[in-house]
């Protein structure tokens, strides 16, 4: 499979979207929307893409929806817009994710917004919370993670670091709320900087998705297979849309 997507990403290359200004703009408002409502949506949020496009782009609340549910799409589009800005980087920091959550948390609990969480927290239906480190061992738990990218990231294909990155934070579950979409923003963050689109785990997916990641923690090749699947899949989508046959 990656050889495949580093096929399609060859092909897109050559049309040097990443590198063209205007239509790096476009790419970027798509993607906000799509990944703001598929992130939110697999947590629960009750927004429509459509309506989750109005809050964003048109700065329009929806009646009748949770006030939360808003201000996640609000506070993710902020977190959104940070993780593009990071495209010329070539690397990601703690602090990095740090922001990206403040961002993203600001609006629903400004108390807890871009700091490690001082309490244990569990993840529904795993079998695995034993293994979450306990709240006065998340500095050093971070430390090792960013120490980890650092070290792994140039001598590791870039969907498999990311992956596996994706992996490792969840595993870690940094924050009081808001690790998974904190998470699917760092390993996109890793695959913009690369030149590949961002990958989607649509919301009718959000039952594998949970089932890989629970399997992620005796056998991580299940999870970097399946995030390999929405990698080729979001390349697809890409050349479709720049008209590029595959």
């Amino acid at each position: 499979m990656l050889d495949r997507i580093d096929l399609y990403k060859t092909e897109i290359d050559k049309m040097r979207p990443f590198q063209d200004p205007a239509l790096l703009k476009e790419l970027q408002k798509f993607y906000r929307v799509d990944l703001t409502y598929s992130s939110n949506a697999l947590e629960g949020n009750s927004l429509t893409l459509s309506e989750t496009k109005i809050i964003l782009e048109d700065g329009i609340t929806v009646g009748g929806k949770p006030l939360r549910d808003i201000l996640e799409a609000i506070g993710h589009g902020s977190a959104y817009d940070y993780m593009f800005s990071l495209i010329r980087n070539t690397s990601l920091s703690v602090d990095d994710i740090y922001k990206m959550h403040r961002l993203f948390y600001i609006g629903i609990d400004e108390v807890n917004a871009g700091i490690l969480r001082n309490q244990r927290v569990f993840i529904s239906g795993s079998a695995h919370n034993d293994k979450i480190p306990m709240p006065q061992n998340l500095p050093d738990e971070m430390q090792k993670f960013e120490d980890w990218m650092q070290s792994t990231r140039q001598s590791t294909h870039p969907v498999v670091f990311a992956a596996r990155l994706h992996k490792k934070l969840i595993h870690i579950h940094p924050f009081i709320d808001g690790n998974g979409r904190i998470c699917r923003l760092c390993m996109n963050a890793v695959l913009v900087q690369n030149g590949y689109p961002p990958a989607i785990v649509p919301p009718v997916l959000r039952g594998e998705y949970i089932g890989v990641l629970e399997k992620s923690w005796v056998n991580e090749q299940v999870f970097i297979e399946f995030i390999a699947g929405r990698v080729l899949e979001a390349k697809k989508d890409l050349m479709r849309m720049l008209r590029i046959p595959y």
